[in-house]
């Protein structure tokens, strides 16, 4: 049993090691949303709570933005529906590997899920046994604990000096996104998909579509998928 306790516990910090370049990676984004969370009005304890219980970078940016100007419920609820929805793919992607597990280990792992967590999930073994349960545990684990610590930093420093925003760490966003989709460029349909959704988005931003991320990801969407039909067919 102690032997056993020692090996999960060796996965478990071998997940959040393997973690750790993407929670550093991380780490202006966690500091852009504390700062602005307090900057848009928000109490320091709303603000943690926000990375506490919402614990999506993105959404959570966004949500900030809207309430701040005061944007209707469902503008808001609609916004982080469209912006999370990626997620619902990534829980029946992974839904196979983990559906023999007990409800406490697929609520955990649920809940841990992120782009950064689905990213390490590549390997065709990954959650199948316990002690890789415990390695994902200990990946997604590490890196809400470091998502976090970034937003207190955030906070602390949103609350004492001027608006973050203008030093460029939205950036940080942007940066993260293009480390982990790169590494999973490795067909033609998947490179059209990359190509499409960054030409459309890039070009409904500049013609100030309001929908403009919702139709390029559509049509990104719907060129890959073209494209794996037409390589099938060769």
């Amino acid at each position: 049993m102690q032997k056993n306790r020692r090996v999960y516990r060796f996965a478990a910090f071998k997940g959040a090691f393997d973690m750790l370049p993407l929670s550093l990676a991380v780490l202006p984004w966690g500091v852009l949303f504390g700062s602005l969370a307090v900057q848009r009005g928000f109490t320091w304890l709303e603000s943690q709570a926000f990375s506490a219980i919402v614990f999506g970078g993105a959404v959570q940016i966004v949500a900030i933005e809207l309430i701040a100007d005061n944007a209707s419920l469902f503008t808001i609820l609609f916004s982080a529906l469209v912006i999370t929805s990626r997620h619902f793919l990534y829980g029946l992607t992974l839904r196979e590997r983990i559906k023999g597990h007990s409800l406490r280990w697929r609520l955990s792992l649920g809940f841990l899920l992120t782009d950064e967590l689905f990213a390490l999930s590549g390997h065709r073994r990954a959650y199948k046994s316990r002690l890789r349960l415990y390695y994902a545990l200990g990946a997604g684990g590490s890196f809400y604990l470091a998502w976090n610590i970034w937003t207190f930093i955030g906070i602390v420093a949103g609350a004492s000096l001027p608006d973050l925003t203008e030093l460029g760490l939205d950036f940080a966003i942007a940066a993260t996104f293009i480390a982990l989709v790169v590494p999973s460029i490795k067909s033609l349909s998947v490179l059209v998909t990359v190509i499409v959704a960054g030409v459309a988005s890039v070009t409904f931003s500049i013609w100030q579509l309001e929908l403009g991320l919702i139709f390029s990801g559509l049509l990104a969407m719907l060129a890959g998928y073209s494209v794996n039909l037409w390589e099938r067919s060769r």
